[in-house]
């Protein structure tokens, strides 16, 4: 794993960006793998940004979100489809035949979502977050490693992290998602998982350092050889002594 800790969100999100023009700069028609959820918001108005200065162009990719909300359509205002639609689709011009989503097509056939992703050739840059819980993507706590995309029932604690997307009210929190898995990750050529906030550091230090089991998902990924974490220092700072932070303005930077 390669960590970079920044002074602030802000900064670790250009950092993100930065690494994400190095892929499309590399290689154009790259397969991404994308995320919901507040910790991608600022990273996705800096791609929307450096679209509009001509620094970065999205055309030519494909994109595969990590998961959705089962029982949702797409233009239900809750839907990850509308919230990707809002924050990177429609202002980076990216049309439906680029974007896909595992529900509401492959409800009944989770697996034609990997077979899908495999024909397309496999996702070249998979973004994530982490929850409280370890989840990556919406694999809970205890979900197999060899998963591949499946349905999964959402714990109460996830669903209440989740209601301030649904009107403060966990109880209008769908109960199902329908996700990838987390071999469906790993197989992901390059991975960068950021994370923003207090309230991550502790999980993400257990992620990085702990005991690699199902307990903590997102653990899988000491064991990837290509995993970028880009945080602020609030997240990070059980990473790294924050005596080690000379300047907002310069990340510290280490592999584990």
């Amino acid at each position: 794993m390669h960590i970079e800790v920044f002074g602030d969100q802000k900064r670790a999100s250009q950092r993100i960006v930065d690494l994400l023009t190095r892929q499309l700069r590399a290689y154009p028609y790259s397969v991404l793998g994308l995320a919901t959820g507040a910790t991608v918001i600022p990273i996705y108005r800096e791609i929307i940004e450096r679209i509009r200065r001509e620094q970065l162009n999205l055309a030519p990719v494909r994109t595969f979100n990590l998961d959705e909300y089962m029982g949702l359509q797409d233009h239900d205002p809750h839907s990850f489809h509308a919230f990707m639609q809002r924050h990177l689709f429609y202002p980076a011009h990216l049309t439906p035949d680029q974007t896909f989503f595992p529900f509401p097509e492959f409800s009944q056939d989770p697996s034609g979502y990997d077979r899908l992703i495999e024909q397309h050739g496999g996702i070249d840059w998979q973004l994530l977050g982490i929850g409280h819980n370890g989840h990556i993507g919406f694999n809970e706590p205890g979900t197999a490693f060899d998963s591949e995309t499946h349905v999964v029932k959402l714990t109460e604690n996830t669903r209440k992290a989740n209601r301030h997307w649904f009107d403060g009210d966990w109880h209008h929190v769908p109960e199902q998602a329908l996700t990838m898995g987390l071999k469906t990750i790993m197989r992901s050529r390059t991975i960068v998982l950021a994370a923003f906030g207090a309230s991550k550091s502790a999980v993400l230090a257990k992620a990085v350092y702990g005991l690699v089991c199902p307990e903590l998902p997102a653990s899988i990924l000491q064991h990837h050889p290509r995993v970028y974490i880009i945080c602020d220092q609030e997240a990070g700072s059980l990473l790294r002594p924050s005596s080690s932070f000379h300047s907002p303005d310069f990340p510290s930077q280490f592999d584990v």
